[in-house]
């Protein structure tokens, strides 16, 4: 995200935090979050797909809100002053297209198109608020299997290029000139996560009573809408229905925020970004020196990155009242890679960790006759190759989770042995033990880093460079 978008959301948030404090504070963040959402989506060659998508979203959160809301919720008034103020707003915004000027990235597609996918969503939405009775299993789990594929087919190149293809013939476009990156749908992956978050805790009946009003803006909070963090609904609502911080502190203490993520990510990562590892420098790159600086670079071009976009996220909440959850704290300053990953984009460890994790590990202890070896290596696997399918699902992610997987069961299986030898050590020989344990960290990160950012050939041949081999 430029600099330039980041200070609209910024002028947005300032100007919420003054208006959206009392009474109607509900609505005018669910307006923000629609009209920014569609204003965020960047334009794509696939004809008005960029208008589609944003509305695809919105119409996604009220589908699984209609799934998981009580009969009580589903049937108060405010669900009809939300669902007109939400219909109101997608119209207005598809009526822009008539302006002499454009106010979205793109022009939208003409009244036309765009009320046969609106009427689509609004009709299957008052299906299922109309019902009596709490969503069945069946219908919760159809609902959580809809946000999967769609997630496989955002991440899976093939599928993407399908759906590319598809999407060109029915508007009209050239399908030989479909590519796999044409599909880029603006915040889906948090987005998704968030939805299956509700899904589930409905389905264990932990999901608290929420409007529609309320659950559409928890998904479509528009700072942290592209890239984190990924909050839990029910810590959501006690910001959202009573703010933690008066006006003037939550001003201060986001001000600062906002400060320090814009030096994180425009300053200092992007500046590491000019000598960070990417696959033209991988290729350029003869030394073995030279190439550790590249790796370097990136190992701390990509943590500046990401946790200055989540600092502007936290910081913009503040000012409206809301205080989102921290997603850093010190990674690399951690003595194990299981302490990295409590403290390296936490949300989504945390995500993982309840509801895949914790569940599959459980399964693989009902059976007995597996060792306990077998049940930490399986489980730590399975779990580090999702997260890295959730990031692509192309090799080279699958082999960046599959490394971290398999250095968490080897952390696990050397702490478990050596943890009784060195109890009772010396305070010094403990805080060596610990610097130790951070570099060691560190650098089995770094050198993962390596599949993350290249393809698997173009990665195997860096690591020959990094150890001084010309492959």
């Amino acid at each position: 995200m430029a600099i330039e978008q980041i200070l609209v959301l910024a002028a947005f948030a300032f100007v919420l935090g003054i208006l959206a404090r009392g009474r109607g504070r509900v609505y005018w963040l669910l307006a923000a979050s629609i009209l920014l959402v569609f204003w965020m989506q960047s334009p794509l060659p696939l004809r008005g797909l960029d208008f589609f998508l944003p509305l695809f979203s919105i119409g996604l959160v009220v589908l699984s809100w209609a799934l998981t809301a009580t009969p009580e919720t589903r049937r108060a008034p405010e669900t009809r002053v939300s669902a007109a103020l939400i219909l109101l707003l997608i119209l207005g915004i598809a009526a822009t297209r008539y302006l002499p000027f454009d106010i979205l990235p793109s022009r939208p597609p003409s009244i036309e198109q765009s009320l046969l996918p609106l009427a689509g969503f609004s009709l299957a939405a008052w299906i299922l608020v109309r019902r009596k009775t709490a969503a069945s299993p069946l219908l919760l789990w159809t609902g959580f299997g809809v946000l999967i594929a769609v997630f496989l087919v955002l991440k899976t190149p093939a599928l993407s290029l399908a759906a590319s293809r598809l999407w060109r013939l029915w508007r009209g476009q050239n399908p030989a000139l479909a590519a796999a990156t044409d599909i880029r749908w603006l915040g889906y992956s948090y987005l998704a996560f968030r939805l299956l978050h509700t899904i589930r805790d409905r389905q264990t009946r932990r999901l608290p009573d929420v409007t529609l009003g309320e659950y559409a803006v928890y998904a479509l909070f528009f700072p942290a809408f592209t890239a984190g963090p990924i909050e839990r609904i029910e810590r959501f609502l006690r910001g959202l229905r009573e703010p933690a911080r008066t006006l003037e502190e939550g001003f201060l203490e986001g001000g600062e925020r906002v400060a320090v993520g814009l030096f994180k990510k425009f300053v200092v990562a992007d500046t590491l970004a000019m000598i960070a590892l990417n696959p033209l420098s991988a290729g350029q790159v003869r030394a073995a020196g030279g190439a550790w600086i590249l790796l370097y670079a990136y190992a701390f071009q990509i943590y500046f990155d990401f946790s200055g976009y989540t600092d502007i996220a936290i910081g913009l909440g503040e000012w409206m009242g809301i205080v989102l959850p921290e997603n850093f704290k010190q990674p690399y300053r951690q003595p194990n890679l299981t302490l990295f990953w409590n403290n390296w984009h936490m949300t989504l460890t945390q995500w993982f960790r309840a509801y895949f994790f914790n569940p599959f590990a459980r399964a693989l202890r009902s059976h007995r006759k597996l060792p306990t070896w077998t049940m930490i290596l399986l489980s730590q696997m399975a779990t580090m190759l999702l997260i890295g399918a959730w990031h692509g699902m192309t090799g080279h992610f699958l082999l960046w989770g599959a490394w971290h997987g398999l250095g968490l069961f080897v952390q696990n299986r050397w702490s478990a042995w050596v943890k009784p030898r060195v109890a009772n050590t010396s305070p010094r020989t403990a805080r060596l033990l610990s610097l130790g344990g951070i570099l060691l960290t560190f650098h089995f990160v770094a050198l993962g880093w390596v599949w993350f950012a290249l393809p698997a050939p173009e990665a195997w041949q860096f690591f020959l460079k990094l150890g001084g081999i010309r492959g």
